[in-house]
């Protein structure tokens, strides 16, 4: 009978469903279909009641399967065919209750894993070198091999529904992120680890949310996930003004169209407080002084409307410079403790000042971003010195379509970074012994260095370098996931400090380089 078999269909069909994904759309596609049956049960159910008691038995006549008369004959179904339907409908309900539980309350309730893979090929005219970038395992951080050319994990599981429910994100980026390139021990060695950050996020009002872990830094406009940008390599502010990842804890405040973050940590990617050497014991132990001040962070974004955003963020704190112990030479004679990176500091330590203004302007097709740097680090300069470095990054993102070649864009970007104060330093800036960095274009030149030294000096006289760059990037869309750059960058700087690969240095150096990235 047509009734019996469409319930024998769906009592097949719904346990499939049911071992698959419970998703809610296949939730709600379930307790369709079982209404669906419920409503068929309960109009045979009244068909029945209905009905006028049965008349004397009359002869009947049995059509053949497959003839008019069997087609359109009615359906008749005994009280136990309705039995077993309701019996089935019943067990179905209970499977759907099952799924609609596991999906709220389930151990994979809440949980979201996305992502994203981006192999990268760079030529940098400097090196006279170029290759793939993908799963590099190189530690150092330059602005032409930084956190680009990787695979990046975002997982994240919520605890319950609603916007009091809390939450703890993970990302990982098992090469190039903070783990791997910047986060230290108390001691400042790298640990080498896949972890980028880490945060538990816990509302404690509808306006206040406490956050506890390792979280990114508050500065500037430009973001660390690669398929977030519009261009391939990050501006000079991001790579090397705006502070780092922090590990502490802080407050969230949204209030209508202000929002508010506070936090307070460990200074700039220190997993533990940070200690430096000062001296050594009578057997070589190097005995150390801890930076028992905490460093605080904040920032606040106003949104104008749907399309302006406009935010700035501070950041106070006290760093621990490199330094070497204090000791004796090989002739008994007493050594002096040396910190900083031209080891000509007073102190272990710096404070540390920063503060920006960002501005992003959104509409369908058009992104606009400004942001303006201000930092200063006690101590931290080459020359033992205040470093003291300011910048601005424009940048400028414009969407398009193309009959044949669909969604398109392009992206235009220039950037400064002044950092030429008592020998360059401070900030994001690593400066060598020699007080350079040939690699990104910041220090003092070698040259400067040869003549200081050649007239009995150490260098101190010279003057850091000034870096500018621009950056021109066209962007393809072929897929929802997929997205497709190439970018032409060209950098300068105000001294020969970039490297060149005959050894020689030069005042410029141009990148170009293209991306696939996959999301998911």
């Amino acid at each position: 009978m047509k009734k019996k078999l469409i319930c024998l269909l769906v009592a097949a069909t719904l346990p499939g469903l049911a071992m698959a994904d419970s998703t809610s759309s296949e939730i709600k596609a379930l307790k369709a279909q079982l209404a669906a049956l419920q409503k068929q049960v309960d109009a045979l159910e009244h068909a029945q009641a209905a009905a006028p008691a049965p008349a004397a038995a009359a002869p009947v006549v049995v059509a053949e399967p497959g003839t008019p008369e069997y087609d359109n004959a009615p359906a008749h179904l005994t009280n136990a065919d309705v039995d077993q339907m309701k019996t089935q409908a019943a067990n179905e309900q209970l499977k759907v209750d099952s799924l609609n539980d596991a999906a709220q309350t389930g151990p994979l309730a809440g949980l979201s894993v996305t992502g994203y893979l981006d192999p990268t090929y760079i030529y940098n005219r400097a090196q006279s070198s170029s290759g793939f970038l993908f799963a590099n395992h190189e530690s150092a951080y330059q602005y032409y091999n930084s956190t680009f050319g990787d695979l990046y994990l975002d997982i994240k599981k919520t605890f319950g529904v609603g916007p009091m429910a809390p939450s703890a994100e993970i990302t990982l980026m098992p090469n190039r992120g903070n783990g791997i390139t910047l986060l230290t021990n108390e001691h400042g060695d790298i640990g080498n680890n896949i972890l980028n950050t880490a945060v538990i996020n816990v509302p404690v009002t509808a306006e206040w949310t406490a956050v506890i872990g390792l979280i990114p830094s508050f500065g500037g406009y430009e973001v660390q996930q690669s398929n977030l940008m519009n261009t391939l390599t990050h501006n000079l502010l991001y790579d090397f003004s705006d502070p780092g990842s922090y590990v502490g804890a802080g407050a969230n405040y949204t209030k209508g169209d202000w929002a508010w973050k506070f936090f307070v940590g460990n200074e700039q990617y220190r997993t533990y407080g940070a200690v430096a050497n000062n001296a050594t014991n009578q057997f070589g132990d190097p005995i150390t002084t801890s930076n028992k001040i905490p460093t605080f962070t904040a920032r606040l974004d106003y949104t104008a409307n749907s399309r302006l955003d406009v935010g700035g963020s501070v950041n106070i704190g006290r760093q621990t410079l490199g330094s070497t112990p204090a000791g004796v030479d090989g002739d008994g004679n007493p050594v002096p403790a040396a910190y900083g990176p031209g080891g000509l500091g007073s102190s272990a330590f710096g404070t540390f000042l920063f503060g920006e203004v960002d501005m992003t302007y959104t509409t369908a097709d058009l992104l606009l971003n400004a942001e303006l740097d201000y930092g200063q680090q006690e101590h931290a300069a080459f020359n033992g010195g205040q470093a003291q470095w300011y910048g601005l990054s424009l940048q400028a993102h414009q969407g398009f379509n193309l009959p044949v070649l669909g969604r398109m864009g392009w992206t235009a970007r220039y950037d400064y970074l002044g950092d030429h104060k008592n020998g360059g330093g401070g900030g994001g800036v690593a400066l060598d012994g020699s007080g350079g960095d040939p690699y990104n274009g910041f220090g003092i030149s070698r040259e400067c260095l040869a003549n200081s030294v050649a007239g009995g000096g150490n260098g101190s006289d010279c003057s850091g370098a000034n870096r500018q760059d621009v950056a021109f990037d066209l962007l393809f869309y072929p897929t929802a996931q997929i997205t497709i750059k190439a970018e032409y960058r060209h950098d300068w700087a105000s001294q020969n400090v970039f490297l060149r690969n005959d050894g020689s240095y030069s005042r410029s150096n141009d990148l170009f380089g293209t991306q696939l990235i996959y999301s998911f």
